[in-house]
């Protein structure tokens, strides 16, 4: 016989622990004194899932900086928030929909870009630019170019219908990834200093109405599905994914932004994981009150809903506002104008509890405090991982042809042109994209209307030298992302992030995080970049193998005059070739090493910091000079691949010329961190150079641009035309089939 006192009428033992662990339960039952009925269990466990709680992160988090001089809202918020002068601010986030995406390709990614916009115009802001930071398994995976062609067709046919640009990003390939993509996207918009609205009630007693569609059985425990690893039947989990409706969001936000030019809205949350359960929970847990809604009241798309499912549901393009008393008349108007649901569906109240009814009954009464702070926290054990040795160049055999192997790098996987899938995506709709993926810059740069001003954007992460280095692979990934804006003329604000590992219960993979959050964290001191949101996706693994850590980054930055900034196309024929930064050929984790040694071991590049922000800084002064236009961050590939991209954007070839220590492969592909390239006309070169010594700024000639080939000391030359067909093509085979481009990796 059930124990009264331990399981509420309805529920066993089987049942509670489909929701939360054992331990769980027992907090519950101590919190709460009595047992919980099915409604208030599954908002406990939506609540305590990793994706809504961070219980195995939020220790960890603590360690990012998050105040700056432009920070006006960090974490804690929907998006976070920085001061882009004259009364302005960019506000922006990145979060993962990877779970959702590897189950069903499509929908998966439409409704990831659905949920990162809403998280962005709730506060306020019209969206002006989205970003992707994608991984996919092994080209010759058999699932991998389904997934590719759905996760592209869902990125673009979101983005492109509600109209907001897809500017950039970053798509790679690994065997880590085979059973368990990662779909991260990012959005970034623009809004008034004084026109920001946040997620807290402020006062008891305030009407709480519910806008955007109606509520169908789609998307139930999406949250805690996003909280669990893959295994057998993962298939089948289908139904827990959402469906978007681009058009609907685009109505939702023209909306939104008209009754926010009005006096009405008190606050405002988007409906995201954990839909209506965590959006009334946060609501009122973060302005210290309590919330009753009257589920009779919610628009539904379906017959016969129970309470349990509309509060748990995860249908799309829905938003919780609390509105100012008197003034629901306003946003009832706006709403239907638009052809958009409005319903008042419960009020804020002192007492600190979610109180729930449903056909006359209290279906759920419940203390905040437990389902939001004071939610679980745990100091997961973990263990540093094992450091790799070093890789002496001396000891790998020397390439018979220098030209060949760049050829063989840029027509990689992990180099190749992604054209057939940026193509896919409109770059320009709104006309203030001034850069995106089809232009020869680091980063992604988009006017400020009416300005003359400019954001640059950039997502990066490198996660073979996170399995490597944890610790350095955290800062390498910062690194590259303030190198990334720095090259494109920015000024490196602040930065939002994707933290995506396995299962954090494992020892091992905690240690991943922890050493990636720790780097990361450093970096961003050094660096000035803070942390303002953010994601964490965890358990991302399937069958107890996980995929490579990837804690990926996306900055923004802010260039004063986008008419004065860099990208790496327009070098002309003369122009000298210069170097900032030290090369000392690091191959250890290395795409030279990965693809031409077929090997995945050495330690990763040491990144230096101090000398990031030196470097840095310089290349910086000597855009807004004018002096150097033609710059590029060098990273993957090293100086070679650097250069060749150089030479195919500007259709001018490249002389590299070296007679140092080191041998010539590793100085063309080591991947030294701190380094640019800088092509300019040998007058402006010399004094860049002389610039750079009272700087106590490495800078050194490298090679002269001419011709139409890219030689090494007037060798191993590969002709322009030849490299830019393996670069192309890759992709493009891939998705055609065939053999030859699928096991390329």
């Amino acid at each position: 016989m059930t124990d009264p006192n331990r399981y509420a009428p309805g529920i066993t033992q089987e049942i509670v622990l489909d929701h939360v662990t054992a331990d769980e339960y027992e907090i519950i039952l101590r919190e709460l004194g009595r047992a919980p009925n099915l409604v208030e269990l599954g908002i406990f466990s939506v609540m305590w899932s990793e994706h809504c709680s961070y219980k195995s992160s939020r220790v960890h988090l603590a360690k990012f900086p998050t105040k700056g001089e432009r920070v006006i809202f960090g974490p804690g918020e929907n998006a976070g928030v920085v001061d882009i002068g004259d009364g302005q601010t960019a506000i922006f986030k990145m979060e993962s929909h990877n779970h959702p995406s590897f189950i069903e390709p499509y929908q998966g990614a439409a409704t990831g870009v659905g949920g990162i916009l809403r998280d962005v115009f709730t506060m306020g802001a019209r969206p002006v630019a989205l970003m992707n930071a994608l991984r996919f398994g092994a080209p010759d995976h058999p699932r991998t170019r389904q997934l590719v062609s759905g996760v592209t067709a869902g990125i673009g046919g979101y983005g492109n219908c509600v109209g907001v640009p897809t500017v950039g990003g970053e798509t790679n390939f690994d065997k880590g990834y085979n059973n368990n993509i990662l779909v991260n996207a990012m959005a970034v918009g623009i809004a008034d200093a004084d026109k920001i609205f946040t997620s807290a009630a402020r006062e008891a007693g305030f009407p709480v109405l519910y806008v955007g569609a109606k509520t169908g059985r789609d998307g139930i425990h999406g949250a805690t599905m996003a909280s669990a690893e893959f295994g057998e039947g993962s298939e089948e989990k289908r139904p827990t994914v959402q469906v978007g409706d681009p058009f609907t969001e685009k109505k939702l936000i023209e909306a939104c932004l008209e009754l926010m030019a009005e006096d009405a809205i008190s606050s405002i949350q988007d409906m995201g994981a954990a839909g209506l359960t965590s959006s009334s929970v946060e609501m009122a847990s973060k302005g210290g009150l309590g919330i009753e809604l009257d589920l009779d009241h919610v628009p539904q798309r379906e017959t016969a809903m129970t309470a349990y499912e509309m509060m748990l549901s995860e249908s799309q393009e829905r938003m919780l506002m609390i509105v100012k008393p008197g003034r629901e008349h306003v946003a009832e108007a706006i709403f239907r104008k638009w052809d958009l649901d409005v319903a008042t569906i419960g009020k804020t109240a002192e007492h600190g509890r979610l109180v729930l009814r449903h056909k006359g009954e209290v279906v759920c009464d419940l203390p905040l405090d437990p389902i939001g702070e004071n939610a679980p926290k745990y100091e997961r054990p973990w263990f540093p991982a094992e450091a790799r040795a070093s890789i002496d160049p001396k000891t790998l055999r020397t390439p018979e042809h220098l030209g060949e192997t760049i050829a063989a790098l840029m027509g990689s996987p992990d180099m190749a042109s992604k054209r057939w899938i940026w193509s896919q995506y409109d770059r320009h709709v709104m006309a203030e994209t001034a850069a995106s993926s089809e232009d020869p810059c680091d980063a992604a740069i988009v006017r400020v209307h009416g300005t003359r001003k400019a954001l640059a954007i950039s997502t990066d992460c490198t996660p073979r030298y996170c399995a490597a280095d944890p610790f350095e692979g955290g800062k390498q990934a910062v690194a590259e992302v303030w190198r990334n804006l720095t090259a494109a003329g920015a000024d490196p604000i602040a930065i939002t992030d994707c933290l995506n590992f396995g299962n954090p219960e494992r020892p091992e993979i905690m240690g991943q995080f922890v050493g990636c959050v720790e780097g990361m964290a450093e970096a961003c001191r050094v660096l000035s970049f803070p942390v303002v949101s953010g994601n964490v996706s965890l358990y991302n693994e399937t069958d107890g193998k996980a995929i490579p850590p990837t804690p990926a980054v996306g900055g923004v930055g802010l260039i004063p005059d986008v008419t004065v900034r860099a990208g790496f196309g327009g070098m002309k024929e003369g122009d000298v070739l210069l170097m900032v930064g030290e090369t000392h050929g690091a191959l250890g984790a290395s795409l030279y090493l990965r693809h031409i040694e077929e090997r995945e071991d050495g330690a990763a590049p040491r990144v230096d910091l101090a000398a990031e922000k030196r470097h840095g800084d310089f290349v910086r002064a000597e855009i807004r000079a004018g002096r150097a236009k033609v710059v590029h961050d060098v990273s993957d590939g090293g100086l070679a691949c650097a250069a060749a991209e150089m030479a195919m954007a500007s259709g001018v070839g490249v002389k590299l010329a070296y007679s140092g220590p080191l041998p010539h492969f590793a100085w063309m592909f080591g991947e030294d961190q701190a380094r640019y390239l800088i092509a300019a006309d040998a007058q402006t070169a010399e004094t860049i150079r002389a610039n750079a010594r009272e700087a106590d700024v490495p800078v050194s000639v490298i090679g002269l641009a001419g011709g139409r080939h890219v030689s090494v000391n007037g060798a191993h030359a590969i002709d322009l035309i030849g490299l830019k067909q393996a670069h192309e093509t890759w992709m493009e085979r891939l998705m055609a089939g065939e053999p030859e481009a699928r096991a390329a990796e």
